[in-house]
């Protein structure tokens, strides 16, 4: 029968009524704390979300799309008129963000109906939250500086510019290079550091060397490694040196699970054969670092933090790329004539400088059944990153840091070679 209500139609209203509360609860709350005077609040929000589910409905029901559009011209109408006697009563305390969130909530109501309720309900907490959470946006703003705003352009500009206008398909004798796949892994690592770089922002680089340790090993452990070596040979850091080793264990720890989670989403069958062995490795650190936490890592004043730039730029990335691009050549090349132990050098030799290109690497040629090969380079890799960083810290860190860190770089080594040698 016409206009007869199923089981669906009853679930979409419902859905449009509890957007509306949602987005209607969030309003009325800003209206009492800040007597806001704007378009309305719990009940106007509802009436909206129910008046665009309405128009919605009748426009698919009658095939008449016209009818949505005068609904959203009258919520349009409405809201300006609105706007303009506030802004009579209020001139200087006025914005427009209720009055877009009103219009916004009409047409969700409208895109339940019309069978995007999924789509419209994760737009809806998406509103929600960035409504509700003002205070905390205003002050990641603030922290922001010209650098990241034009590194987070570039980020943009790389992944919906240039990763498109690169072809598809390999561009060298060995089959070895795809441009785009090579791009959209670089802009891979980049969203991982930057996840690291965003914490350090938030949180500040100066609560404490073990949460820069933390946040700063999503960046670049190497980093963490360097910087906290060389404070601990500053003036006054002498009894610092367990919660250096503290900071830089548990930044070894994060580039270990970071491993796995590049492999998860490049590579996720490689992954069961290389948690073992990463796991193994960052528990290793975890253990390590709480031994040195316990011993005086708690003292969150010690050290001035990491100093840590916007992971991303152009330059970097072209530079990593070109990385990649060199790895994946000399396992292509040593594949034809010296496998499989010509790979596990390139891997020693990628390692002494950098995981993540080897990983990447290493998780495509897994992709053509050499899982053994690809697991054994890995691994190698990490455990030459983990001796190289060690005897940076042997180099140029204080006599007291030497000690815990050579012993956890010990434990690593050999954690890493018998997960491999018994899996």
């Amino acid at each position: 029968m016409v206009g007869a209500l199923d089981f669906d139609t009853v679930r979409d209203f419902a859905t449009a009524l509890l957007i509306g509360t949602l987005l209607g609860i969030e309003r009325e709350r800003h209206k009492q704390s800040e007597g806001d005077i704007s378009v309305g609040g719990l009940r106007t929000f509802i009436l909206l979300a129910m008046l665009g589910a309405i128009g919605g409905w009748l426009a698919k029901l009658l095939d008449f799309p016209w009818i949505l559009v005068a609904v959203v011209l009258a919520t349009l109408v409405a809201v300006v008129a609105s706007y303009v006697l506030a802004a009579r009563v209020q001139p200087d305390a006025l914005g427009l963000t209720t009055e877009l969130a009103a219009i916004a909530i009409c047409l969700l109501g409208a895109t339940v109906m019309l069978g995007h309720r999924e789509i419209a309900v994760a737009l809806a907490i998406a509103m929600a939250a960035a409504l509700a959470y003002k205070q905390p946006l205003h002050g990641l703003v603030s922290r922001l500086d010209a650098d990241d705003v034009y590194a987070g352009v570039r980020l943009l500009a790389a992944t919906f510019i240039v990763l498109p206008l690169l072809p598809d398909r390999a561009i060298d004798p060995l089959g070895a290079l795809n441009p785009q796949k090579l791009w959209l892994l670089v802009l891979l690592i980049s969203s991982l550091s930057l996840v690291g770089y965003v914490a350090v922002r938030l949180l500040g680089p100066d609560r404490g060397i073990p949460l820069t340790g933390l946040t700063g090993g999503l960046v670049s452990s190497t980093a963490v490694t360097l910087s906290f070596a060389r404070q601990s040979r500053e003036k006054g850091q002498a009894d610092s040196a367990p919660a250096f080793a503290c900071g830089i264990l548990i930044a070894w720890g994060v580039m270990f699970l970071r491993v796995l989670a590049m492999v998860l989403i490049v590579n996720r069958g490689l992954l069961p054969r290389l948690v073992l062995p990463f796991l193994g490795m960052a528990a290793v650190s975890a253990g390590v670092a709480w031994v040195m936490f316990r011993r005086g890592a708690h003292d969150g004043s010690a050290g001035s933090g990491v100093p840590l730039s916007n992971p991303f730029s152009l330059t970097s990335a072209a530079k990593f790329a070109a990385l990649f691009a060199l790895v994946l050549l000399l396992v292509a090349f040593v594949q034809q004539d010296y496998p499989p132990g010509g790979v596990y050098v390139v891997a020693a030799l990628a390692g002494t400088t950098d995981v993540d290109a080897i990983t990447l690497s290493m998780s495509q040629y897994a992709q053509r059944g050499e899982v053994d090969v690809a697991v054994t380079a890995i691994v190698i890799a990490a455990l030459t990153n983990t001796v190289v960083k060690a005897l940076m810290v042997t180099g140029l860190g204080a006599p007291g840091l030497r000690r815990p860190i050579l012993i956890g770089a010990a434990g690593i080594v050999l954690a890493g070679l018998v997960a491999v040698l018994l899996g």
